[in-house]
């Protein structure tokens, strides 16, 4: 069987791969630090480095403290190198993200904003986003592109979308945003985006189960670190998972989906669509808040135990309801805990690290790594 063999210049881009992903994990270290981590040859190092400055990816920060010799220099990541940006597309609004190559949010607006499959509604779009880049003063050159996530399924070449009924989009294409937008655009499921930025940059969990609980119910399978899209890219459909037969109907049109009893909606119905004035009134202990409350988290620990069940891993809660849900998560452990057939700890249950955008940065998120990986 024919094996490849490495030639040089794919080696010298693996070595600079390695050295800028060892600085992209630390605030600075120095060129000897480096060499002996990656058992590089410090002229490896140093030609890499160089090319590397060149390319503004890194710069010096200064000098390290003599040990004795000369003062070793100081080197870092150059996190504003490129950017990019983030859309969360949504029935009724639209959220855009502004990231720099650590992830780190520079700009982030939600308009109120109705998705509506026409020229003007894409067009205004491209305009959000020129005056939003405008209004950070950033110059386009640096600009990676736009990842735009949906709530929908897309094809297998994430160039259309093959399922969408939470927007009127289905086999809408990349290309509609495109035409108005003057980066390169992707398209993302907005469940799998947000799954994907509560795993960025963590060194201990690798594996887990998002579950989005926004105004419909998603999720996403995170495997080593990757997002399981499953055979036909349905994986982490979880809103469509059937906890109670012949139960109330769900905007699918199917009876007793998780959508039905955990959507977000469910919870800011009561307060005129505000999900912030919800959990202020629970917090107050105010009626009918605490019985709607009540029957919510019996359906989501039900949901929460099926996952656990299935995947064996960290359940993370996030979404429109689960980012307001950290001063709940005691009582929510101990009755996932009670629940469970195997465990009497409810810990792997967790809530959401980013409660701002979640979509919006894990979309942007895919395109930072993209670049990193041809670095």
């Amino acid at each position: 069987m024919a094996t490849h063999r490495v030639n040089s210049m794919e080696v010298k881009k693996m070595n600079r791969n390695a050295i800028y992903r060892y600085l992209y994990h630390r605030e600075a270290t120095s060129i000897q630090e480096i060499a002996q981590a990656l058992n590089l040859s410090l002229p490896t190092v140093t030609q890499n480095l160089k090319e590397l400055q060149e390319r503004e990816l890194i710069v010096e920060t200064g000098l390290f403290q003599s040990t004795g010799g000369r003062k070793a220099k100081s080197i870092a990541c150059n996190s504003v190198a490129r950017y990019a940006i983030g859309l969360d597309v949504t029935r009724n609004h639209i959220g855009i993200v502004i990231i720099d190559l650590s992830g780190a949010i520079v700009k982030h607006v939600r308009n109120h904003f109705p998705f509506a499959n026409t020229e003007v509604y894409f067009q205004s779009v491209g305009k959000l986003v020129d005056d939003c880049v405008e209004e950070c003063r950033i110059d386009s050159s640096r600009i990676l592109g736009v990842g735009i996530a949906l709530p929908a399924i897309l094809s297998d070449d994430r160039q259309t979308v093959s399922y969408a009924t939470v927007i009127d989009f289905k086999g809408g294409s990349v290309q509609r945003f495109a035409e108005f937008i003057r980066y390169p655009c992707i398209l993302s499921n907005e469940a799998n985006a947000a799954g994907f930025t509560e795993l960025w940059g963590e060194k201990d969990i690798h594996n887990a189960v998002y579950l989005s609980l926004n105004n419909s119910v998603g999720g996403s399978i995170i495997v080593n670190n990757q997002i399981y899209a499953g055979q036909n890219h349905r994986g982490g459909e979880f809103g469509h998972m059937t906890i109670m037969p012949e139960g109330r109907t769900c905007y699918c049109g199917q009876k007793g989906c998780v959508d039905a009893y955990c959507s977000a909606r469910i919870l800011s119905d009561s307060t005129q669509g505000s999900i912030s004035e919800f959990f202020r009134l629970l917090r107050e202990g105010h009626e009918p808040q605490k019985s709607i409350w009540r029957e919510y988290i019996g359906y989501l620990v039900i949901t929460v135990n099926n996952l656990r069940m299935l995947y064996d891993c960290d359940v993370i809660l996030g979404g429109y309801a689960g980012a307001y849900m950290e001063e709940y998560m005691d009582i929510l452990q101990g009755l996932a805990a009670r629940k469970n057939t195997f465990e009497l700890d409810g810990t792997y249950l967790r809530i959401c690290k980013y409660k701002l955008e979640a979509t919006a940065v894990g979309a942007a998120l895919e395109l930072v790594t993209e670049f990193i990986d041809r670095i």
